[in-house]
């Protein structure tokens, strides 16, 4: 398919500066990038407003959110999957990594169905070309879960998958030291009642005893031998990234503490945080901000987690409040989490780059308004 388009007077924003100019466009690539506006026929005036790369979203549960919309009701796997392809393209998301979760936390889960037809619709909706954003998998392996191997088999092949992480929700520990706050999320999101809570307490601390470690090896082991990325989760201290090193690990989702991200840098690790964390102005579940950890230096990337509109509203936050210039913070949304991710024709306004585009708006109070989104070239919003 033959797409052209001349994009121009539009604040573009690029890796190192944010310049007024045009960008043209060819049979979805970025032909040229020039600073400047043009008057040539047929190009497409944006007023002053942004142009940026396309959102790169590297780990978000709202799939789920819309095909399990409360406590054990199911909704239609086709219209969760389309409901949510428009949700993060209007967050001007064009690709996003569908965390998939491979082992659920309690014995009455039903996330092993919501894995496998989730899976199986995004396959077919990319091959029917349905969606508006690239999707992709990400596989969330809940290593504590007895039988995520098995769960995990079919997808370790899977040309989709593109990052696969190692959780360990375990209650007491990483993200959820704090039982309090464990409480109020497993009571919140699974309706259970405080019976229900003690006995997950108990069942979830066996089961790590008894599965974590031989697991999170085994898992490692078979996702290196297929070139997946591979992910650590809620580091909460150095002994946590040291293991991450060890089994060849190189992203660290959502380090619940300034040490363990400050270790996470040290070794190479790349850091991603929740945009809901930046413009809530802390985690809510008690741990490390994400603005403390870009004021120091030690933050990557940012994911938008359950609220696709926090990926952008997040790092224009980072650029308002914690010191990134715009383009750095526009980085963590676009060209670093494509890097990590081998992405690298994405997430950037370069000659030859995959003409993945958003315009942006901004309110008086700061929050972006996403006004167009073009996905290779074909507007999509």
């Amino acid at each position: 398919m033959n797409l052209t388009a001349t994009l121009t007077n539009a604040r573009l924003v690029l890796a190192d500066e944010v310049v007024v100019g045009t960008v043209r466009i060819e049979n979805g690539r970025i032909a040229d990038v020039t600073p400047g506006a043009t008057g040539i026929t047929g190009a497409e005036d944006l007023d002053g407003d942004y142009l940026m790369p396309g959102l790169i979203e590297l780990h978000t549960d709202n799939l789920e959110k819309h095909a399990q919309p409360r406590p054990k009701v199911r909704w239609p796997t086709s219209s969760a999957l389309l409901a949510h392809d428009a949700q993060v393209v209007a967050a001007g998301i064009t690709t996003v990594l569908d965390a998939i979760a491979v082992g659920g936390t309690l014995s009455d889960d039903i996330r092993e169905h919501l894995m496998r037809e989730s899976s199986e619709a995004i396959h077919a909706f990319r091959a029917d070309g349905l969606l508006r954003a690239d999707h992709h998998l990400h596989m969330r392996c809940e290593v504590a879960n007895r039988d995520v191997l098995r769960l995990f088999e079919p997808f370790k092949n899977d040309p989709l998958v593109r990052l696969v992480s190692l959780m360990d929700h375990t209650p007491g520990q990483r993200q959820f030291v704090n039982l309090d706050k464990l409480r109020v999320y497993y009571k919140g999101k699974h309706g259970i009642d405080e019976d229900a809570f003690q006995t997950m307490i108990v069942d979830r601390k066996e089961a790590q005893g008894l599965y974590s470690d031989k697991h999170r090896r085994a898992l490692a082991e078979m996702a290196r031998a297929a070139g997946h990325v591979l992910a650590s989760h809620d580091d909460a201290t150095e002994a946590h990234v040291e293991e991450a090193v060890e089994l060849g690990l190189t992203i660290s989702e959502f380090p619940t503490t300034i040490e363990a991200a400050k270790a996470a840098h040290t070794h190479g690790l790349r850091t991603v945080m929740g945009g809901p964390n930046v413009v809530r102005g802390g985690s809510h579940s008690g741990n490390v901000s994400a603005g403390e950890l870009t004021e120091v230096g030690v933050l990557d990337a940012l994911s938008s987690d359950y609220v696709p509109s926090s990926l952008l509203h997040g790092a224009l936050l980072l650029h308002d409040q914690h010191g990134l210039s715009l383009p750095a913070a526009i980085a963590t949304v676009t060209r670093n989490p494509a890097d990590m991710i081998g992405m690298t024709d994405r997430g950037r306004i370069d000659a030859d780059a995959r003409a993945d585009l958003i315009r942006v708006k901004r309110l008086n109070d700061g929050v972006p308004v996403v006004r167009r989104v073009w996905r290779e070239g074909m507007r999509v919003l």
